[in-house]
């Protein structure tokens, strides 16, 4: 079993900010399969179970803000036995352009405060993470408010080639694992 976690905020109104990056590339790819997600009865998420490569995996998205992601995870992880090889969190990233991806075996936090929630939880910073890049903000502009904005016309418009590009990768991992596709996909824009 896969664990295939999206990092994002679950109100309507940050559906398509910067930070729902992972919400969003989670929701295409069970689009992609015909699913729709569920309330979890393991954890404050929403989940998804789909077959990848002859992989059963759970997609999950935490309902419990960004922040916050880490308690959702951990209870999840805790309950199914899970190893940290089997698990893969979707994320934006502020230090990456738009557009660019990077898939990393292990890290820090690198400032974002999903994944720094995850390390917390887990005890750990040993877990694949998918780094999807949104670019920086304006020299004068806040981080927090940032993110928390929704892309621009230029960005929708690629928006959906770099999800399915992302798609792809998570894909990959179920199959291929994690140095196999960083070997394909890291620096794809």
């Amino acid at each position: 079993m896969k664990l295939i976690v999206g990092l994002g905020n679950p109100e309507k109104q940050y559906e398509y900010t910067r930070h729902n990056l992972g919400f969003l590339v989670l929701m295409a790819l069970a689009k992609k399969n015909d699913l729709k997600y569920k309330k979890s009865v393991l954890t404050q998420a929403v989940e998804v179970k789909l077959t990848l490569d002859g992989e059963h995996c759970s997609l999950m998205m935490p309902l419990t803000y960004m922040n916050h992601s880490g308690g959702a995870v951990k209870q999840w992880v805790d309950k199914n036995k899970l190893v940290l090889d089997d698990i893969l969190i979707v994320c934006d990233d502020l230090a990456l352009n738009f557009g660019q991806m990077r898939l990393r075996p292990s890290g820090t936090a690198g400032g974002h405060n999903g994944i720094k929630s995850i390390i917390e939880h887990l005890g750990t910073k040993d877990f694949t993470r998918l780094r999807l890049g949104i670019g920086q903000p304006h020299p004068s502009q806040d981080a927090a408010d940032y993110v928390l904005s929704n892309f621009t016309s230029g960005e929708r418009k690629l928006l959906p080639d770099f999800i399915n590009e992302a798609v792809a990768c998570v894909t990959s991992w179920v199959a291929q694992g994690t140095t196999a596709t960083m070997n394909q996909f890291n620096g794809s824009t």
